[in-house]
């Protein structure tokens, strides 16, 4: 008997991955994953980079608008190149402007005595850079993805992203405490040299190339005329530049100093954060399985939990009370983002995503300086607790306004029509990216 007839048949290989999770996808999740990690312990680091170099709170904060101010400033201009350049080719470039911001940062520190100027103008830079990355990243993943699998697709990567950034806060404060924030700064600016590289291997040929246009500036209004133009996406925009403004107040305002006077300090207030994480990755788990039919309607009624957190801290509650809050409040924005994420790539033409993706970037994070910057002086005006109850109510009514539009309700998801007897399937529902 030879060799060959007493081998066993061959079996053939079990796939590592699901079907659904093709090439792009896998390397926009790792890259991502990566950067995230890196870039949530950088926000410990910097803030510490700052201190150690005998910069106060207010110091601190100017820092942290820096970077936030940039990032309005250029989402509009980020948005209307990614949909005119190869979007991998954006996203590389705004991985290389933050890996030197962050490496000059992080040299500057590990030098010793860092000036006040040159920690913003290196954080503003840091925000330009993700202005133009985040709208990019988030059409290429869209673009990666297709079929009635897309919002599996889609729970999985935000799984991912908020497990980086729970253990990235967790990971960066202890490194910042064993080594201090210089190499914290350093290890950021690694990443996103990692991550630039494995972008660099995105495959675009699946998307069709982009016609000429007429302008950035042309591009910019054509986006925002595909954002009036559909109520539901105007009214859920306009619903978040107020949900996302107070519930930021609350948690980085308002939540340290209940934290203080009435928790025990740091410690519960951390507890609680973590809660929330953990939280965000069971929805990303249950938003694997659950596909509501009507998209915004599921999501819209969920986002009413983000109340919770600042009356929890009104009243306040007892550490374990405001625990199960903010785990409770992280299950529901999953549902809420999934859903958001799906409805976009189910409605919007695959050359637009980006600049509409600006769009929705821009509401969510414009209000968030000026809502912070009132935080302080609607404490004195009305005292704590009536401000953290006004925000509680600001949620509730945004919500309840949004849920007032015909087509929030009636969104509905598309079933994938079913292949008649003797016609090939869609290639693209067939090939992941």
């Amino acid at each position: 008997m030879t060799d060959a007839a007493a081998a066993p048949p061959h079996q053939p290989r079990r796939p590592r991955r699901p079907a659904w999770a093709g090439r792009n996808y896998t390397l926009l999740a790792v890259s991502a994953f990566i950067t995230t990690l890196g870039s949530h312990g950088a926000l410990i680091a910097s803030a510490f980079a700052v201190l150690d170099a005998g910069g106060d709170a207010g110091d601190v904060g100017l820092v942290a608008a820096a970077r936030t101010l940039f990032l309005v400033v250029f989402l509009l201009v980020g948005g209307a190149v990614a949909d005119r350049l190869p979007r991998h080719h954006v996203m590389v470039a705004a991985n290389a402007l933050n890996f030197l911001s962050q490496g000059a940062f992080a040299l500057l520190v590990l030098q010793g005595d860092p000036r006040l100027w040159q920690m913003l103008a290196l954080s503003a830079l840091g925000g330009t850079g993700q202005a133009f990355f985040n709208p990019a990243a988030e059409g290429m993943l869209m673009s990666s993805v297709s079929g009635e699998q897309a919002s599996r697709a889609f729970a999985l990567f935000r799984m991912g992203m908020s497990g980086a950034a729970v253990g990235g806060a967790a990971l960066g404060g202890a490194m910042v405490a064993a080594l201090g924030p210089g190499w914290v700064l350093a290890l950021d600016a690694a990443a996103f040299a990692v991550a630039g590289g494995l972008r660099a291997f995105l495959d675009i040929g699946h998307i069709a190339a982009r016609a000429p246009g007429g302008g950035l500036l042309a591009d910019i209004r054509d986006g925002w005329r595909e954002v009036v133009g559909r109520p539901w996406l105007w009214a859920v925009i306009a619903q978040f530049s107020v949900v996302v403004a107070v519930v930021g107040a609350a948690e980085s305002v308002f939540g340290p100093l209940v934290a203080r006077d009435e928790l025990g300090g740091a410690g519960p207030w951390g507890l609680a954060l973590g809660a929330f994480g953990a939280g965000t990755i069971l929805g990303g788990l249950l938003m694997m399985r659950w596909k509501p039919k009507r998209l915004l309607l599921a999501g819209s009624v969920a986002v009413f939990s983000l109340a919770l957190p600042s009356a929890a801290l009104a009243v306040p509650v007892p550490l374990p009370a405001l625990v199960a809050v903010m785990f409770v409040s992280g299950v529901t924005i999953e549902i809420f983002g999934v859903s958001w994420i799906t409805a976009l790539h189910q409605e919007i033409p695959e050359e637009k995503l980006s600049r509409v993706s600006a769009y929705d970037w821009f509401g969510s994070v414009a209000m968030v300086p000026l809502a912070t910057a009132l935080a302080g002086p609607a404490e004195s005006a009305f005292g704590r607790s009536p401000a953290l109850w006004g925000c509680a109510a600001l949620v509730v009514l945004a919500t309840a306004a949004v849920l007032c539009v015909p087509d929030v309700r009636n969104l509905r998801r598309r079933e994938p029509e079913p292949v008649k007897a003797g016609e090939p399937a869609d290639p693209a529902e067939l090939t992941p990216r």
